[in-house]
């Protein structure tokens, strides 16, 4: 069982008399998100204590993660290899930093005081979360995704699930340096981007689709403009024209919801070269397989699949969702689709294990034909519809 240093004790062992003067000076403002560094260093100031320059600069960030981030939570979410912090109860906190779940030494007090962490969370991001709303599915301001449920769901007590918004940077070259892509599938990736594919990364829940996406991203030609729609801002490709939308959840009255469906609608008016869906996970993916189909070529998005083979049956679960029928995705993905990239977490390390081919079987069915698979170490081994791919786009 993992333990965390004193940062954790840092945040946690804040005074309590101190942090609720801190708190009734900063209600004024009534919204949490309003909260910034300089109000809470003012506050400290006007308790009428004497704090050291570096004092004061640590009790700010602990006195900030408790009125308007996550509270001890926040030193874990701050580690930059933690994409999940996950809270069971008062002392049964696990981490995974890339290479699976870990216990972490922590201890939130009692019940009381992790159902108000969840209820403060909700708060901040703009949700509610009490007995008549036991449920939450939000994100904090810095793009955190907070899942969190409270008695009557969860009878034990407050459950949180925190995950980690990464804005994701790589290169194509970089990936191959860490193990994550085969040397010799660069020039085909290159090749398919320079062509316009259409591509579609796959991937189950922490694989690096969106950080291949990004990489894949950067291998744009400048002159092009990329329009990305994302729930949250991930992507951050290294391209020089690259707008950024991100949809937005209803507030508390359930108004001013805009949608990743309203936001690609919406992409395909503001003069795109390249339209990219950071995640499909829902009826959005009717609106990319109509843009894809309208000339907008060149385009990608991610989707959960836990193999590529799969793919086809998760588009039509979304797009049914939008109310396609399964004849009308066929024939619109097939169309509109190119080539699905797949990666998998084997023994903790992130890499691309296929390619494949996308096209209508025989029988009128979606398929995605394996073109090449590859286990994360030594040569990748070409499949079926290698000489397919490989033959359409060469290299640039």
């Amino acid at each position: 069982m993992g333990s965390h240093s004193g940062g954790v004790m840092s945040a946690a062992g804040l005074d309590r008399r101190l942090l609720d003067e801190v708190r009734a000076r900063l209600s004024a403002p009534g919204d949490p998100r309003t909260v910034d560094d300089d109000a809470v260093r003012a506050a400290l100031r006007s308790s009428g204590r004497v704090f050291g320059s570096s004092a004061l600069a640590d009790l700010t960030r602990a006195a900030r993660s408790e009125l308007t981030g996550a509270g001890p939570l926040q030193v874990l979410l701050d580690e930059p290899d933690v994409t999940d912090v996950l809270v069971n109860g008062p002392a049964d906190v696990w981490v995974d930093r890339g290479d699976g779940l870990h216990r972490v030494d922590l201890d939130l007090g009692s019940p009381e005081a992790v159902r108000a962490l969840a209820v403060r969370m909700a708060a901040v991001a703009g949700q509610r979360l009490d007995d008549a709303a036991p449920t939450v599915d939000a994100r904090m301001p810095d793009g955190t995704r907070l899942h969190a449920v409270v008695p009557p769901v969860a009878p034990d007590g407050a459950v949180v699930a925190l995950r980690v918004l990464r804005q994701a940077g790589l290169t194509l070259d970089g990936l191959v340096a860490a193990g994550g892509v085969p040397p010799p599938w660069v020039p085909l990736l290159t090749a398919l981007v320079c062509g316009r594919a259409n591509l579609l990364v796959s991937g189950g829940t922490g694989t690096g689709k969106t950080t291949l996406l990004a990489a894949l991203l950067g291998l744009v030609p400048v002159r092009e403009r990329i329009l990305v729609v994302e729930e949250a801002r991930e992507l951050a490709p290294r391209h020089p024209h690259v707008v950024s939308l991100a949809a937005r959840r209803p507030n508390v009255e359930g108004v001013g919801e805009v949608t990743l469906a309203d936001l690609v609608r919406g992409a395909l008016r503001m003069r795109p070269d390249r339209i990219v869906v950071g995640e499909c996970r829902g009826a959005e993916v009717r609106e990319l397989l109509l843009a894809m189909n309208t000339g907008h070529d060149g385009g990608m998005a991610t989707v959960h699949a836990n193999a590529a083979e799969h793919v086809p049956a998760r588009l039509a679960a979304l797009a049914a969702l939008a109310g396609m029928p399964g004849e009308a995705v066929a024939a619109q993905g097939a169309a509109a689709l190119d080539v699905v990239v797949h990666l998998r977490r084997t023994g903790g390390r992130r890499h691309l294990a296929e390619l494949g081919l996308v096209d209508r079987a025989p029988d009128g069915a979606l398929r995605v034909r394996r073109a090449a698979t590859w286990a994360g170490r030594g040569a990748p081994t070409e499949g079926p519809a290698w000489a397919e791919i490989a033959g359409r786009w060469q290299e640039c």
